[in-house]
């Protein structure tokens, strides 16, 4: 059993390719075009996300959250990417591996966004059915989890079209929208 990631500390993040779409690491660069699809998308995001800090689409927020990124990627906790569509590289949303656990877990926590323009088009199912073979054979984890607010449908089909399971239902797991929320939890084994 492999305890330990492929993927080096000196490293970038691969491209990770997809069904007309691809996944690679968030740049500075990127600021513009996700600060633009975030705040076009917030009354749609808002529902299914914890509370947005009040600088969250500012430029030094963004810097902040690439440093978080970086510190975590190193610490081999966290694993974000966004999304984008290869015919015109438009950013479509991200996803992010978190939570990720070695040793006899192997184990990570799938959390994603769809900007509201690219909402209910297939592009966020490609992105997952894209993410998990690196999940399983770069960072060579056993078990992806993930966890919906039950009235989520369109993010309950998206799971269970990648091969996710319901696992179970956990009262006031996370707190969304700055209320504490139920989830339906989800797992995809390696072997599934």
């Amino acid at each position: 059993m492999a305890f330990f990631r492929s993927i080096h500390v000196s490293e970038q993040l691969p491209v990770v390719q997809g069904d007309n779409v691809f996944l690679r690491a968030p740049q500075m660069t990127d600021f513009s075009e996700w600060a633009a699809l975030r705040e076009k998308s917030r009354d749609f995001l808002v529902p299914w996300e914890p509370t947005w800090p009040e600088d969250d689409l500012t430029r030094s927020a963004f810097r902040r959250r690439l440093r978080r990124y970086n510190e975590d990627m190193r610490g081999d906790l966290t694993y974000p990417f966004l999304l984008f569509r290869k015919s015109d590289n438009a950013m479509l949303g991200g996803l992010t591996l978190t939570n990720i656990r070695r040793g006899v877990a192997q184990a990570g926590s799938l959390g994603y966004w769809t900007g509201a323009p690219f909402a209910g088009q297939g592009y966020m199912t490609r992105g997952v059915a894209a993410l998990i073979p690196f999940a399983f054979d770069a960072l060579r984890l056993h078990r992806i989890e993930a966890a919906c607010i039950p009235t989520n449908s369109p993010s309950i089909k998206l799971l269970e079209r990648t091969g996710f399971k319901r696992e179970g239902y956990a009262r006031e797991y996370l707190c969304i929208n700055g209320l504490w929320q139920d989830h339906l939890l989800y797992a995809r084994l390696k072997g599934d």
